[in-house]
């Protein structure tokens, strides 16, 4: 079975299990930080992949890395995942917990690619767009700095995208002046 689908299922029990117990924000919140963990160190994310290291070493790590920081119930699905011998998924089940919140919630994702950083305003205008395309009213935006875009923005929207940068349709512009009506091509 692939990584994703054990993850997804892993991560649609917890959910179902913090949502039953009334802590669903506590594990949703933990569930980002080891996110930002694992991201942040790559030593701890290739610890955790590691087959070499012993499981039960990894589970100390675990312990002593989050115990008395995160709720009972994430320490507990680390300690089942960690007994399975999956702990190179935990990275994977974090991120899939977050997607499958964020559809429990009702909240869509959208990623905009822009020239410089984006004021409350403007965060307010694409807000609303997002909304208008998705069936969600809230939006989590997330927000991404490219120089090269010259001006503008690429507004990602699930499988959608808006690309109203510069540098687009200056591309567009040159391949329109590739073509010369004039010269009969053959």
């Amino acid at each position: 079975m692939s990584e994703l689908r054990v993850a997804s299922r892993y991560a649609k029990s917890l959910l179902e299990l913090a949502a039953e117990q009334g802590v669903l924000e506590e594990v949703h919140a933990d569930m980002v930080s080891f996110h930002k963990v694992c991201t942040d160190s790559r030593d701890f994310y290739l610890m955790l992949k590691n087959p070499i290291i012993k499981h039960d070493k990894k589970l100390a790590i675990l312990n002593a890395v989050f115990k008395g920081k995160v709720h009972k119930l994430t320490l507990a699905i680390f300690d089942i995942i960690t007994r399975k011998n999956r702990e190179a998924i935990l990275d994977a089940i974090s991120k899939e917990f977050h997607l499958q919140y964020n559809i429990h919630k009702g909240i869509e994702v959208a990623k905009v690619v822009s020239a410089v950083p984006l004021d409350k305003a403007i965060k307010a205008k694409i807000e609303a767009i997002v909304s208008e395309i998705s069936s969600f009213d809230k939006v989590e935006l997330q927000e991404k700095v490219d120089k090269d875009l010259i001006g503008g923005y690429i507004l990602t929207v699930g499988d959608r995208q808006i690309d109203d940068s510069i540098k687009s349709k200056l591309k567009a512009l040159e391949l329109e002046f590739t073509h010369n009506p004039y010269i009969k091509e053959f």
